[in-house]
């Protein structure tokens, strides 16, 4: 559900979204990683990010190959657009590696394309536990019965704001504020600061499935989309005259403040987006940031789920047992979770949760916000992505971009998101 901070979500989109037939075939053989005649084997594990996550992994698996003598890893790592589009090249010619990060909107599209190593059968052999995991994270890679997927960690959506602002303008949100007091907010903050409310919610999917959510519908259903046109219209008109009518960010100021976050930018006083993003604001910018609840419909109910960066493994692995034994270890020794602290979200287990005690005060607020929501009880399942997910996604922001931009209608934009959607989901 995220990553690269650093790396427009579009332009990973439209790598990713990319046909796995259409990148050609690589030059090598098929089949995963390569055996030695004393028994060892090797797997090739990918992942995505950035050095520093590239150091604490490779830390992590001299711990593994230290308990697992006769099992060597070797790694692969790029950003994350140049991970999809070696991978895409990869599963193509039938050699993906043995094991790679992975989330929620790309499992149903590899599934289909027969990638992925459905690791149930390695759970009922005892390689794989499925057993202490937070908040019914063990079901989050669940697809059609198989197990595509084990979560490595959490994330969820909040709203991610400047403190000094919103302490300026007199705003204390709360867990349970509805949208009316959101736009109640909104406005006080743009009458009594120098900000606008908001960088721009309407271009956001994950947020308009948690309304949806709110509503009693989805974003997604297992194989198409679960909102109407007239739905859509409606977030969309009310995106374009909270923009006019500056309680939310110029979107062409927000577009030029890129790379940048339209907060850092001192543009607005809070945006929606992925708690463990949080590193981010602090990093870019002068102010205090943190995190507020999802506005609700009811006063309840959030349509909050906890989104995951997930390990998988490749059905041409010719090592099951040993990419199995590998996510397992991964996943719940507590040495593990020490060394990569919040890098993938916060743990997704008790034993590694329990392990990693955060000490810098951004770590410890997203774990905060994380706890206040399991204590709330809001969080709920997520319906799995169906292929195609990613380009829905990517024309949803670009189309909300335009929008907001002035240069198509918001009877235009609906009509081609969906027109694009459909198509890419076969439906």
């Amino acid at each position: 559900m995220h990553e690269s901070r650093s790396v427009d979500r579009r332009a990973m989109l439209k790598i990713a979204g990319g046909s796995v037939a259409a990148l050609g075939l690589t030059t090598a053989g098929c089949g995963g990683g390569a055996g030695a005649g004393d028994g060892t084997v090797t797997l090739r594990y990918s992942w995505w990010g950035a050095d520093d996550r590239a150091k604490r992994i490779n830390e992590t698996i001299k711990l593994f190959e230290k308990k697992f003598p006769k099992i060597k890893i070797k790694t692969d790592f790029q950003p994350y657009p140049d991970f999809w589009k070696k991978f895409n090249t990869q599963a193509s010619g039938g050699n993906p590696p043995d094991v790679f990060q992975n989330a929620i909107g790309f499992l149903r599209k590899y599934d289909a394309k027969n990638v992925l190593l459905d690791l149930h059968p390695q759970a009922k052999a005892g390689h794989l536990r499925l057993e202490g995991f937070r908040a019914g994270l063990e079901k989050f890679g669940e697809v059609d019965g198989k197990l595509l997927g084990v979560p490595v960690g959490s994330n969820s959506m909040a709203l991610v704001i400047d403190k000094n602002v919103y302490t300026k303008a007199g705003v204390k949100p709360e867990q349970g504020w509805t949208w009316d007091e959101f736009d109640a907010a909104l406005k006080s903050i743009s009458d009594k600061t120098d900000r606008a409310g908001d960088s721009g919610m309407y271009g956001v999917m994950y947020l308009y499935d948690l309304y949806l959510r709110q509503n009693g519908k989805a974003f997604f259903t297992e194989k198409s989309l679960g909102f109407t046109e007239a739905d859509l219209k409606q977030w969309w008109e009310k995106g374009k005259k909270d923009t006019e009518s500056g309680l939310v960010a110029p979107t062409k100021k927000v577009v030029q403040a890129k790379p940048k976050s339209a907060v850092t930018a001192e543009l607005a006083a809070g945006e929606f987006t992925w708690d463990n993003f949080t590193n981010r604001y602090t990093a870019e910018g002068k102010s205090e940031y943190g995190l507020a609840p999802i506005p609700t419909t009811d006063g309840k109910k959030t349509g909050q789920y906890l989104g995951s960066l997930m390990l998988s493994g490749s059905k041409r692995t010719k090592h099951p047992k040993e990419v199995a034994q590998f996510i397992d270890f991964m996943v719940h020794d507590p040495e593990v979770a020490k060394i990569m602290g919040y890098d993938r979200g916060v743990p997704s287990t008790t034993s590694q949760y329990e392990a990693f005690k955060p000490t810098d005060p951004v770590a410890k607020e997203i774990a905060a916000y994380e706890e206040s929501l399991v204590a709330a009880g809001v969080l709920e399942p997520i319906t799995p992505h169906p292929a195609g997910a990613d380009v829905c996604e990517m024309a949803f922001m670009r189309l909300a971009e335009e929008v907001g931009l002035g240069t198509r209608s918001v009877d235009e934009a609906v009509k081609q998101f969906f027109t694009e959607s459909k198509t890419a989901l076969g439906s």
